[in-house]
């Protein structure tokens, strides 16, 4: 189901809990909220359809992934950019890695391992940020 995209910051500064498999309905409304807002958005965290929990969806190259419980394991090459998003105004300055390593878990809540580079990885740092707590 398509959710309202949350801009309340207090609400965006908490550190998601983490997921389990009872919240697999949070993940297919994260889902449905990416896809419905495609044309202006490339990720989301669950936290911007107001659920505080560890789950991500993102664009990977065309494909959209779901991950619960991301983690990043190792980061190389980093560099400056600027990003906007779709829970706040306008757009900020932020440093992030050219490669990431992710653990996560898929739909199953399987876990896995996966190397993430480019501009997927930096959709899911700024995703997994959100996770964190952290204002983007």
């Amino acid at each position: 189901m398509v959710k309202e995209i949350c801009k309340d910051e207090h609400f965006l500064a908490q550190k998601a809990q983490a997921a389990t498999p009872e919240d697999q309905w949070i993940g297919q409304d994260l889902m449905d909220t990416l896809l419905a807002h495609q044309k202006e958005c490339v990720g989301m965290a669950a936290n911007m359809i107001g659920q505080n929990k560890r789950i991500i969806v993102f664009d990977n190259q065309g494909e959209y992934m779901l991950m619960y419980n991301p983690q990043i394991l190792k980061r190389s090459d980093p560099y400056q950019t600027e990003e906007g998003c779709l829970s706040l105004s306008g757009t900020r300055p932020v440093k992030r890695w050219k490669t990431i390593k992710v653990q996560y878990q898929n739909q199953q809540f399987a876990l896995r391992i996966k190397t993430f580079t480019g501009f997927t990885a930096q959709i899911i740092q700024h995703e997994i940020d959100h996770c964190e707590g952290m204002i983007i």
